[in-house]
């Protein structure tokens, strides 16, 4: 069954963060964090729907600028999210440049900005290029349980980790996913169709078994139906296998309670993303800067039980030396 989510590293280990996910079958895509985007082309970024931004150092957000760039004259909506204060940023890094041609654009690109805040609340405003990005729609809700985004098919859950600031780590999380066993239906006699959409949310959305559920298709022009019980259609002819999750986490210090909360939202993981930027020998400058070390990033990875271990965000300290973070991180891994 083929990967719904695509990941991969915008940059080197030893420039700015960020991981570009791209969706299997869509025009889409997510980002997390926002540094600097020149190796991601123009079609790349326009496939963005969401970014999402750990905190605004500026090797995390100074990407921003080439992103509104490119998105401009173009009827878009992006979702943007990150930590207190992101809004005011937004905002400022907006009002740093002069709109006054824009009323002339014939589509109004449209940045939605949002920030969490550790109490579970959610600021968010609107800016629209048609009204020269001023803010806009201020609304206040509620973020339960950290999750940022929940879709049909998947969700972003996060949590705030100590980097002498909030910092935000993230798990993109595909929900349960129904696979249609397509040689028994033709065993069957019965054909592909919208009707199996459906099925398949009847089923993630845990309707019960013994619901009647109608299947139906045209056939020479003519519309048939035939009725089952959902359970029935459950066991012959689809299989529910658990999805994709991916975790980014980056720039937090080696503290007890970040590592409990980075070994809970990584638990199980397809891919951790993890920042290696020290040596473990170097673990009080580490600590000072209030970053992880590459042993520590492998001891959470084979704490939380992941598949596999990605790290970044290098210290340059090490440019030439790339193999002793790689390799300490693998052995911490492998235990």
């Amino acid at each position: 069954m083929p990967p719904l989510f695509h990941p991969h590293l915008v940059n080197g280990p030893f420039d700015d963060p960020g991981l570009y996910v791209d969706f299997l079958f869509e025009r889409r895509a997510v980002l997390f964090d926002l540094g600097d985007t020149a190796p991601l082309p123009p079609r790349k970024v326009l496939r963005l729907s969401h970014i999402f931004v750990s905190h605004t150092h500026v090797d995390h957000f100074i990407g921003f600028d080439r992103v509104v760039r490119l998105c401009l004259g173009r009827e878009k909506r992006l979702h943007l999210l990150g930590p207190p204060g992101f809004v005011d940023q937004v905002a400022a890094r907006l009002a740093g440049y002069t709109w006054n041609l824009v009323e002339t654009f014939p589509t109004d690109f449209t940045l939605a900005a949002a920030e969490l805040h550790p109490d579970g609340s959610v600021h968010s405003a609107e800016f629209h290029c048609l009204a020269a990005f001023s803010r806009d729609n201020e609304r206040r809700d509620r973020a339960a349980g950290g999750v940022l985004l929940d879709e049909e098919a998947f969700r972003v859950r996060s949590v705030f980790l100590d980097h002498g600031i909030p910092c935000l780590a993230f798990a993109l999380e595909e929900k349960n996913h129904v696979h249609i066993l397509k040689n028994r239906l033709r065993e069957a006699g019965l054909p592909t169709g919208a009707w199996l959409a459906e099925l398949k949310r009847a089923i993630l959305g845990g309707r019960d078994d013994g619901e009647p559920f109608r299947a139906w298709w045209r056939d020479g022009g003519k519309e048939c139906e035939a009725w089952f019980p959902l359970g029935e259609l459950r066991e012959r002819f689809t299989k529910t296998v658990a999805g994709q999750k991916i975790v980014y986490v980056t720039d937090a210090a080696p503290t007890p309670e970040n590592r409990r909360l980075i070994v809970e939202l990584a638990a199980g993981a397809d891919y951790l993303f993890i920042e290696a930027p020290f040596l473990d020998e170097e673990r009080e400058r580490a600590g000072d800067r209030c970053h992880l070390t590459a042993r520590i990033a492998g001891e959470l990875g084979r704490d939380a039980g992941v598949a596999r271990v990605v790290p970044f965000h290098f210290s340059p300290r090490y440019m030439g030396r790339e193999s002793l973070l790689r390799d300490e991180v693998e052995r911490a891994f492998r235990g």
